[in-house]
């Protein structure tokens, strides 16, 4: 089963994305990607994954041009709130998923609640790509 995660920046919520499924089941063949890749995953969705025992400090922003060329059995995009726009990917895929969730990067006030709002945004991550696995996933 092969499965691409997009969003803009490829550096928060898609690689926490890419490190549940990972962690749900490692033979999945699952890859992340942006169509503005950051230059690095954010510090702080390292972090907040370490806490649950996933470690994506490996991981780095990838364009989603290295994946046009390959076939994915779902690809689902993550982005948020109307004010974002989803990537397109225009590749082969058998079946396209949205599953949104806002942008922990965009969270502006004390380091407490830019914390706070990461946890929360990986935690509705974790729940909702639960959901995921077990519809689509799970003995398959």
């Amino acid at each position: 089963m092969k499965i691409l995660i997009l969003c803009t920046g490829n550096s928060c919520r898609s690689q926490m994305a890419e490190g549940f499924l990972k962690f749900f089941n490692s033979n999945l063949d699952v890859s992340s990607a942006g169509t503005e890749p950051g230059d690095k995953v954010h510090p702080l969705a390292i972090q907040v994954m370490k806490e649950t025992g996933i470690d994506i400090s490996s991981n780095f922003p990838k364009s989603v041009n290295k994946f046009l060329d390959k076939s994915f059995d779902f690809v689902i995009t993550v982005c948020g709130g109307a004010k974002e726009t989803c990537p397109m990917f225009s590749g082969k895929v058998l079946k396209r998923l949205h599953i949104g969730f806002d942008d922990p990067a965009e969270v502006t006030g004390t380091d407490k609640h830019i914390l706070s709002e990461f946890r929360r945004i990986r935690d509705e991550i974790k729940r909702d790509f639960k959901q995921f696995y077990i519809e689509n996933l799970n003995n398959k």
